[in-house]
């Protein structure tokens, strides 16, 4: 399903899921970018906007910089089918000071919706991630959306991340309420890890923010 070694480099790092593959962005990805990001329904869910070559450009660099750090891994979904056209976007988001969690994020292109995309890319990640971070005590794994994003609960739902928590609204930036949806690592599932407390998030939608 992965090749993570054992190391987290992200340079030749990639995923595969049922004719998908994962791996990092690259700079011949910029025209995928920006047309993924000239829709309505991307533009509703998204917070920081891609819409010109030096934007599309601080993105990328933006998830580099994400995995020089250890904060996010950032993967361009392609269709191997399809001669790897891009097709989405997926995040594991690491940036508080507890190993014990970890955020996902992703969002599909408008001309790769109705494939089943975000499903099956999401669950290699969710695979990959529980074995990659699993020395590093990552147990739990959280995906967030705005109530009105139907189509985050339903892929959600798919992927075995159970509806955990109704999150308040924190207006401006999320004027609606969200849903927290919680998948635990196979072992803390099984009652192998110690309980976790609710964390403090917000109800970001998950067709990802960045």
């Amino acid at each position: 399903m992965s090749e993570h070694g054992g190391t987290v480099t992200g340079a030749d790092l990639a995923l595969t899921a049922d004719g998908l593959l994962l791996r990092p962005w690259r700079e011949e990805d910029v025209p995928a970018l920006l047309k993924a990001y000239d829709d309505p329904v991307m533009r509703q869910w998204v917070r920081l906007p891609v819409g010109t070559p030096e934007e599309a450009a601080r993105w990328l660099e933006l998830q580099r910089e994400g995995w020089a750090s250890g904060t996010r891994f950032s993967f361009a979904v392609t269709d191997v089918s399809r001669g790897g056209e891009l097709v989405g976007n997926l995040a594991l988001k690491r940036p508080g000071p507890g190993p014990e969690r970890a955020e996902v994020g992703y969002w599909t292109a408008a001309w790769a919706r109705g494939r089943g995309v975000a499903p099956r890319a999401l669950e290699a990640l969710t695979a990959w991630a529980f074995a990659a971070f699993a020395e590093e005590g990552l147990v739990r794994l959280e995906l967030l959306h705005q109530v009105d994003n139907v189509a985050s609960c339903k892929v959600a739902e798919k992927s075995g991340y159970a509806f955990a928590e109704l999150l308040d609204a924190l207006p401006p930036e999320f004027p609606l309420d969200g849903h927290l949806h919680v998948r635990e690592a196979p072992s803390a599932s099984q009652g192998g890890g110690a309980a976790q407390s609710a964390p403090e998030v917000s109800p970001a939608g998950s067709s990802d923010s960045r």
